[in-house]
């Protein structure tokens, strides 16, 4: 099925992830979406790269979208960098000058501000990168298998 086909049905949020997502394996970073790091929490997308480092990624589709978050700051001890990923006409001065910027449409994205680096710890890092994996799998296996019941989860 093409992308075009696809994109009716997703929302605008998850059409700026998509954009993300192809960007960042442009840098050799894999990601995926919605991911939760702990209870309460769940991240548009996490990007896990060559070297281990952790990018969470919170796309923002609109300025009430942004405004009603309460957590944001609550996944900055989950990652090495945190980026927020608006499209173009979202209004860029709202968001915090201390974290990352990538301006994206649902095809690709750029890199406009770098979040700031602050490494996690190795224990912190072990636990994610775990997280991302079995993430990762169970979403593979639904895909490979949609019958599966995934009440697991």
């Amino acid at each position: 099925m093409p992308d075009d086909a696809l994109t009716p049905q997703m929302k605008p949020g998850q059409l700026l992830a998509r954009g993300v997502c192809r960007h960042l394996l442009s840098h050799d970073f894999v990601t995926v979406e919605e991911l939760t790091p702990t209870l309460g929490l769940r991240v548009d997308v996490m990007a896990l790269g060559p070297k281990g480092e952790i990018w969470v990624v919170e796309c923002k589709s609109s300025r009430t979208d942004f405004q009603t978050d309460r957590k944001w700051q609550g996944y900055l001890e989950w990652c090495d960098r945190y980026f927020w990923a608006v499209d173009e006409a979202f209004p860029t001065e709202l968001l915090p000058d201390e974290t990352g910027l990538i301006v994206a449409d649902s095809y690709d994205a750029e890199i406009v501000r770098m979040g700031p680096e602050t490494k996690l710890a190795p224990a912190r890092r072990k636990v994610m990168i775990q997280k991302f994996a079995r993430h990762a799998a169970l979403r593979w296996q639904a895909g490979r298998d949609p019958d599966l019941n995934m009440a697991v989860w």
